[in-house]
């Protein structure tokens, strides 16, 4: 006991923080989002998972998942393929190599706010004589509405969130590269493999768990992702993601059950994406 005792003094602190603002605020909220406190005023009663269940029938919840899914799968998948192409550039050694490196990560030490306000104007959907920003650049190439298109708009919100995180992941990617043994490349070279086999059999299998990580920022990113669109396009159902629901539902509508509500559905969506990393990585330090 002696012997844990003076390092579980030290960390103390740390516990007390963690167990009352992030687990304790945790629990309040979904103590909220089970009671029908719709008002600032009342104090609400329990009611179980009826909020949770009811949420469903209203049709802007159902717009703002939707937009959730397209903004996470075209910014996870676009973030890494190209965090993966510029990393594969950089792991062949090129010239000036730091530089570049300095190039591709600097986009990541700006804010989204930052970011957004950037890509309001570049994204903007002027067309002809009003074009402005990218459709004003490549007036021949690109004419589009932008994230005001109905039918594809949220994908394209998430170019801006893919220019800023994809040299987030190429750093990740660069690593992983740079941690492949050249002894097994060179082997598999001497026993006749293609360079394109060397990186299919050798290289790639060694980038999984990195691909895993980087799958888990970026998803955890995206779901929970406010300020970004806040900033592009304001708070309109177009861009409509359940974040901005919730901000929408606390301090626009008052209605606090609500907006536990939905914050507690973000909670849950980041946990399956969290969860399962972390039990596959306890085992896999385990060796089991």
């Amino acid at each position: 006991m002696r012997r844990w005792w003076p390092g579980l003094l030290l960390v103390s602190p740390s516990i007390v923080a963690i167990a009352v603002f992030v687990y304790g605020l945790l629990g309040w909220n979904f103590k909220v989002a089970m009671t029908d406190q719709h008002d600032e005023i009342s104090q609400g009663h329990f009611v179980g998972l009826e909020n949770f269940t009811g949420i469903w029938d209203q049709e802007r919840w159902g717009i703002s998942v939707r937009h959730a899914v397209v903004f996470t799968v075209v910014f996870v998948v676009g973030a890494l393929v190209l965090g993966w192409f510029l990393a594969f550039l950089m792991e062949k050694g090129i010239r000036g190599e730091g530089g570049f490196r300095a190039i591709y990560l600097f986009p990541m030490a700006v804010s989204f706010i930052a970011t957004g306000v950037v890509w309001r104007w570049l994204m903007n959907s002027g067309t002809g004589e009003r074009a402005v920003g990218l459709n004003r650049l490549l007036p021949d190439f690109l004419q589009w509405h932008w994230f005001r298109d109905p039918g594809w708009g949220m994908a394209a919100m998430a170019v801006p969130a893919i220019w800023q995180m994809s040299g987030y992941v190429m750093a990740l990617f660069l690593a992983g590269f740079r941690g492949v043994p050249e002894e097994l490349r060179e082997s598999a070279r001497v026993d006749g493999c293609t360079e394109w086999q060397v990186y299919r059999h050798i290289v790639l299998p060694y980038l999984r768990p990195v691909t895993l990580a980087a799958l888990i920022i970026l998803g955890h990113i995206s779901l929970k992702v406010f300020d970004l669109i806040v900033a592009v396009s304001g708070k309109q159902i177009i861009t409509d993601v359940p974040a901005i629901f919730m901000w929408n539902a606390v301090f626009d509508s008052h209605d606090p059950a609500k907006g536990a509500t939905i914050a507690a559905y973000i909670v849950i969506s980041v946990c399956v994406f969290v969860v399962p990393y972390l039990i596959w990585n306890a085992r896999r330090r385990d060796g089991r």
